[in-house]
């Protein structure tokens, strides 16, 4: 395999954005932009990743290192140009051998197989290959003069003739060389245009110019689509749900309503999973097969076992993790808990920070107090037990399996294996003393309303 090496130019401002959060880091499907960026350079085979920041982003450094343990960064103190970002990587490529690829950052829609396009053009035989793409409106897009499958110039907008801006087919995001030719070449272009910048597109007369072998792929225009705004960074989003929803239904995902599912870049679905209208997926969930999602849910960081059901209405927060068959019903809260196989949290219940054994029930408006102000604190819940509906489970405590919690009961000490547990004062009822009670407050709102 030919060694990859991707220049990635992350130092734009983004000042249409309107934001304090730098463009980049702007999330979709709930990855940051330039995240799926290195995503996508990666699955393409990327060998080697640098990324071109502002001064002092450390930021996107971070969130790079996170998707790329091994990318090497660069500061472009001076904004002149692309041709220039891709400069300051000289050391990541002045000694690189097979192909160096230079990507815009903004382009979340991303993929492997978009990469894959220009690099099979190179593997062919050529020596440059751009990405192109055909926008309903190509307006402010550099424009490609061809001839065959010869790409002989790219020209900006800003400095295109009138003729040359009726031509359709535009640069997209990805320009790939082979090491020897781009080395040539990046030193030699000059900034004679409207903008004074350094192009890269000016890097095609030049290969041409040389005598190198210039070429051409193209992408759907959904692939590449660039972010620069919040107009453009919400049909982004669109744009990736529509993907992985079709992706999830021809992976055998049932959706009630595709169009008000959200997943996150990385959901994980197993097959016959239904999921019903307005269920929200964040970051860090996997869905094994079988399992029913009822609408409204929203789930983040959790792991749904196989058969289980979750909501309607249900937030499952990170480090919930729910066993074969268990179900956590509507209005129930789990976060950092273990939800045993076939247990039950039905209704109205808040279990944070426990274990949950296997078919043990949770009675509805039950509570873990798994925090005191300071410090977080565990619940256990044995196998089989039964927690009575509105308990407070005060952690660190343990209710061991087959245990009964009696209904309205504060649980403050362990209970044992099979022990009953009741915390709620002795019911006493007085014969005929409701009426009492009813003519004392009737006089009291009266003598309110004469104030």
């Amino acid at each position: 395999m030919v060694e990859l090496t991707t220049v990635i130019l992350a130092a734009g401002d983004g000042t249409r954005m309107q934001s304090n959060l730098p463009k980049l880091l702007h999330p979709v499907a709930g990855m940051p932009i330039v995240g799926h960026v290195v995503k996508a350079a990666l699955d393409a085979g990327s060998t080697t990743i640098a990324v071109i920041t502002a001064s002092g982003e450390t930021e996107i450094q971070d969130l790079v290192t996170q998707v790329a343990p091994q990318a090497q960064f660069f500061e472009q103190a001076d904004r002149l140009g692309t041709a220039h970002a891709a400069q300051m990587a000289r050391p990541a490529w002045e000694k690189a051998s097979g192909y160096v690829a230079i990507v815009y950052g903004d382009h979340p829609l991303l993929h492997g197989g978009v990469f894959n396009k220009v690099i099979d053009r190179l593997d062919e035989g050529w020596d440059v290959s751009i990405l192109g793409f055909e926008p309903d409106d190509p307006t402010g897009y550099g424009r490609f003069i061809v001839e065959g499958d010869r790409l002989l110039n790219i020209v900006e907008h800003k400095d295109a003739s009138e003729d040359q801006r009726k031509i359709g087919l535009c640069n997209a995001c990805i320009l790939a060389f082979k090491a020897d030719v781009f080395r040539q070449t990046i030193d030699l272009v000059k900034n004679e245009n409207a903008q004074s910048e350094y192009y890269l597109g000016d890097l095609v007369p030049l290969a041409n110019k040389a005598g190198f072998r210039v070429t051409y792929a193209t992408a759907p225009t959904d692939d590449v689509v660039g972010v620069n705004s919040r107009p453009q960074l919400a049909h982004a989003e669109n744009l990736i749900q529509q993907r992985m929803r079709l992706e999830a239904l021809n992976n055998g995902v049932t959706l009630r309503d595709a169009a008000t599912t959200y997943f996150s870049h990385d959901t994980k679905l197993g097959k016959d999973v239904t999921i019903e209208p307005g269920v929200v997926f964040g970051p860090g969930v996997i869905v094994h097969d079988n399992v029913t999602i009822k609408a409204y849910s929203h789930i983040e960081g959790a792991t749904i076992g196989e058969g289980a059901i979750v909501g309607p209405f249900a937030r499952l927060r990170p480090g919930a993790d729910l066993a074969k068959d268990a179900k956590v019903g509507n209005f129930c809260e789990v976060k950092k808990a273990k939800i045993g196989e076939g247990a039950k949290v039905n209704h109205l219940s808040y279990i944070g920070d426990a274990t949950i054994g296997e078919k043990a029930n949770i009675g509805a408006g039950t509570i873990t107090c798994n925090y005191d102000g300071f410090n977080k604190s565990h619940t256990q819940i044995g196998d089989g037990a039964f927690i009575g509906s509105n308990t407070a489970l005060v952690a660190p405590v343990e209710v061991g399996a087959g245990a009964i919690v009696g209904a309205g009961s504060t649980i403050v000490n362990d209970v044992g294996a099979d022990e009953l547990a009741l915390t709620r004062s002795e019911q006493k009822n007085r014969a005929g003393y409701a009426p009492r009670l009813r003519a004392r407050a009737l006089a009291n709102k009266k003598l309110t309303q004469k104030k």
